[in-house]
């Protein structure tokens, strides 16, 4: 009986050690893998080397330094856009720009966006002579690396939105500054009023508005290592002027030019 107890516990024994040897050969070598231009039946089309995610880019083969994502040409801030301008990229702006710029800039682009009526700094009039003399690149170079107090929106806006964006600013400012000689040939200029009324909108719609001469913003001494001018005081002085402005940001002398298309 014995005997026999011990024959099973040798078995035993035997078949433990056997396992734990075959565990141990379950390494990298053993593991289940593709190799290289073999076929295999996992897949349906029976490839083991899988086809590259659409617009996949080598590594260092992106063109970073191209005028495309950075707005600079040798350097230097262009006034161009790297592709033509279309209606369809104009609303694209037109929507990013009322996403991500408005809070601070508002909707006609004056810098006194919500945001800044509640406190935050002066953003950047759009409409100031300052500003209005950047070139196009100076727009996208300043959402991609950020200005002063604002910060960059490179994670949120993508290039191709960026341009769009930075096209849309410059037909913001002409809105506002347009002239009728500089309306295309063929376009019907239209009083804003007119406008309104064809298009079943209230009659506030085409009247000027009044926005804030100030904010809430307590007066700060300047802080050089912020840059500039995001840091500058806040005082009545500095304070961002009132505009007196259409809804839409159409032009002040009540007449529009309408682009079929663009809200």
């Amino acid at each position: 009986m014995r005997s026999r107890m011990h024959s099973v516990s040798r078995l035993l024994a035997i078949s433990l050690a056997a396992l734990a040897c075959a565990g141990c050969r379950q390494d990298m070598q053993d593991q289940p893998k593709f190799v290289p231009q073999r076929s295999t039946t996992f897949f349906s089309d029976g490839r083991s080397v899988r086809p590259q995610v659409a617009h996949t880019v080598a590594r260092g083969q992106l063109g970073e330094e191209s005028f495309y994502y950075t707005g600079l040409i040798d350097g230097k801030e262009a006034d161009a856009l790297p592709f033509p301008v279309t209606i369809e990229m104009m609303e694209r702006g037109q929507e990013r720009f009322n996403i991500y710029c408005t809070p601070c800039h508002s909707r006609v682009g004056n810098g006194a966006g919500m945001i800044v009526q509640r406190g935050y700094k002066p953003a950047g009039n759009f409409h100031s002579a300052r500003i209005l003399a950047e070139p196009l690149g100076h727009y996208f170079y300043v959402m991609t690396n950020g200005y002063g107090a604002m910060p960059d929106y490179s994670a949120q806006i993508t290039p191709a939105d960026r341009w769009a964006v930075a096209a849309y600013i410059r037909a913001l400012q002409i809105s506002q500054n347009a002239r009728e000689s500089e309306v295309p040939s063929g376009v019907q200029v239209q009083n804003l009023k007119d406008i309104a009324e064809q298009e079943g909108l209230p009659d506030s719609f085409a009247r000027p508005w009044t926005l804030p001469e100030s904010t809430g913003i307590s007066a700060l001494p300047p802080d050089d290592s912020q840059g500039f001018p995001g840091m500058a005081p806040a005082t009545s002085d500095s304070a961002v002027p009132a505009m007196s402005q259409s809804r839409g940001g159409g032009a002040t002398s009540g007449n529009a030019a309408k682009p079929k298309g663009l809200k």
